[in-house]
């Protein structure tokens, strides 16, 4: 497995190594001892969660407050921008963002921590992904940061048509309100 390091230091893009043949192909999307072995980390997963949305969709910025989950994220069909946003209010990298393209066809795995808040961008016709976590969640925790708050100040992608984001997401939080939770 190749580990790509992002700008944020535990955030990780990770590229399975990958067997082809005329049949198809297969690689490893977890394996416990590889993760803790190559990125020196040791978690639990405890809930597998699948998400299909279609081109345009913007989900989140999504965090929990209490029982953070860190996130094990693939796409399975189609391609999303992936974003992680540190909120641990005292890391050096706290309200910085970092992102990656994931793909069906590139297969990278996108290693977002607890104390993140996640979101992403659907820019084919449709994607599924596919995420672990290693907490359960738990609704009356979450909350959402604003995807387009400037302090933040994320490059999404351009798209052509509407962005379309749930009433939910368009509510969120900013980075300033989130400093005094």
């Amino acid at each position: 497995m190749n580990i790509i390091e992002t700008e944020i230091p535990e955030v990780f893009i990770l590229e399975p190594l990958i067997f082809e043949d005329d049949r198809g192909f297969i690689f490893e999307s977890y394996n416990e001892k590889t993760f803790q072995k190559e990125i020196g980390l040791s978690r639990k997963f405890v809930q597998d969660n699948h998400s299909s949305s279609n081109r345009n969709v913007l989900r989140g910025l999504h965090f929990q407050l209490k029982q953070p989950q860190g996130k094990l994220i693939r796409v399975v069909y189609g391609e999303i921008f992936d974003v992680a946003v540190d909120l641990r209010k005292k890391s050096a990298t706290f309200g910085h963002w970092t992102s990656c393209i994931l793909t069906s066809t590139n297969k990278r795995i996108f290693w977002i921590p607890e104390g993140f808040a996640h979101g992403f961008l659907v820019i084919s016709d449709k994607a599924e992904i596919l995420y672990k976590t290693t907490d359960f969640y738990a609704p009356q925790y979450e909350k959402t940061l604003k995807w387009d708050d400037p302090e933040v100040n994320i490059k999404w992608p351009a798209i052509s048509g509407e962005l379309i984001v749930s009433k939910k997401d368009q509510i969120g939080i900013s980075l300033k309100e989130l400093k005094n939770l």
